[in-house]
């Protein structure tokens, strides 16, 4: 069943969380016998483990799709267990999405139920629309309705993904409030409202950065939990989520090119962590700080271009001359003052480290 799966899947560009890890998810369900909430595919002790990863007493090996405080997701996963919506919140590039993702394959087997939140979403997104050709020719009816996703996870219980929530302008988050509140949706045009079944939540997301955009209203934060996901906390951790998030990507890309070496991997994490904490790693220098986050989600970008350059116009092996295009253009977003703070960086901390030359000379011939 898995082998016939994955050749459905083989030609698939990005395949969901729920399809891509459906050996796991299949193994945790045989192995769970711990109560479930309504409706949820897995119980939280499973869901926690698919997560965080863990041996099964089968012996199976659930690998880790978070790497981080483990109390945050065990938060998280509960929240999803009451009336409470869980709003996932943090710098970009700090795993909310691939959170959400994750933990809606988990419980509801279905990763696909997201609106996608942008200053143009409108009302529909979140509500309803209408086929406005049936809509002309015989006035609203349920076959003219057409369901958004968010009804169609109160309809079957499951949940519901709303990416970046703050990029959604007011009128459009307020949508949300009866839905959270009530569980109901109305229909007013049919004199009639969708109930929510049992099992379905919203998961959100919110960029901290975006906070002034669309702020959320005091109404509608209150009918959410807020979980706020950190950076990594140690170079350690970070540079084991970007290992694993490469090597996940070069398979799904099928790049022609050797699994980067851990160094490599370990030197962009180091110039990450330094620039965005303005000290270097041993604490004896300053450093400035450029306008970008830097964060891990931009390392395995970095990682992953150098791996495109190694195999289409390398040997196939990650040197530093691979990475120093997608580290230069990373690193500077503002084309005078980033491009200082990087000048100066390179200078004063890579020039002077032991066995970074051929770093150095690759970041400079790009500027």
């Amino acid at each position: 069943m898995i082998e016939e799966h994955s050749s459905v899947l083989a030609g698939v560009a990005r395949a969901r969380s729920e399809q891509q890890f459906a050996e796991e998810l299949a193994e945790l369900r045989m192995a769970d016998d711990r109560q479930r909430p309504p409706r949820w595919d897995l119980s939280p002790w499973a869901v926690r483990t698919y997560l965080l990863g863990g041996t099964l007493p089968s012996g199976f090996e659930v690998s880790p799709k978070y790497i981080g405080n483990a109390r945050l997701m065990e938060i998280a996963i509960s929240t999803l267990a009451t009336d409470r919506a869980l709003l996932l919140s943090g710098v970009p590039g700090t795993g909310k999405s691939w959170v959400s993702e994750h933990l809606a394959a988990a419980i509801s087997g279905d990763s696909s139920l997201m609106v996608q939140g942008t200053a143009g979403t409108d009302e529909t997104a979140v509500r309803y629309g209408w086929n406005y050709a049936l809509l002309l020719q015989s006035g609203p009816s349920e076959q003219a309705l057409v369901p958004s996703p968010v009804m169609r996870a109160m309809q079957t219980g499951r949940l519901a993904r709303i990416e970046e929530l703050t990029r959604m302008t007011g009128e459009v988050q307020d949508a949300l409030i009866t839905i959270l509140s009530e569980k109901t949706l109305p229909v007013f045009e049919l004199n009639t409202e969708v109930q929510a079944h049992k099992g379905f939540n919203v998961i959100a997301t919110a960029n901290s950065r975006d906070r002034a955009v669309n702020e959320l209203s005091s109404a509608l934060t209150r009918r959410f939990n807020t979980v706020v996901l950190p950076l990594p906390d140690t170079i350690e951790e970070e540079v084991e989520i970007v290992e694993r998030r490469v090597a996940a990507l070069g398979r799904a890309l099928e790049l022609p090119a050797e699994k980067p070496a851990l160094e490599e991997i370990r030197r962009v994490v180091t110039i990450f962590r330094e620039l965005r904490e303005g000290v270097t790693q041993d604490g004896q220098t300053k450093v400035k700080s450029p306008t970008g986050t830097l964060a891990t989600a931009e390392a395995i970008s970095v990682i992953n271009s150098g791996l495109a350059m190694a195999a289409y116009y390398g040997d196939g092996t990650v040197r530093a001359a691979d990475l120093a295009a997608g580290l230069t253009g990373t690193v500077i977003r503002d084309p005078v003052q980033d491009r200082v703070v990087w000048l100066e960086y390179l200078q004063t901390v890579v020039k002077e480290r032991d066995g970074w030359a051929d770093f150095y000379r690759a970041c400079n011939e790009m500027l």
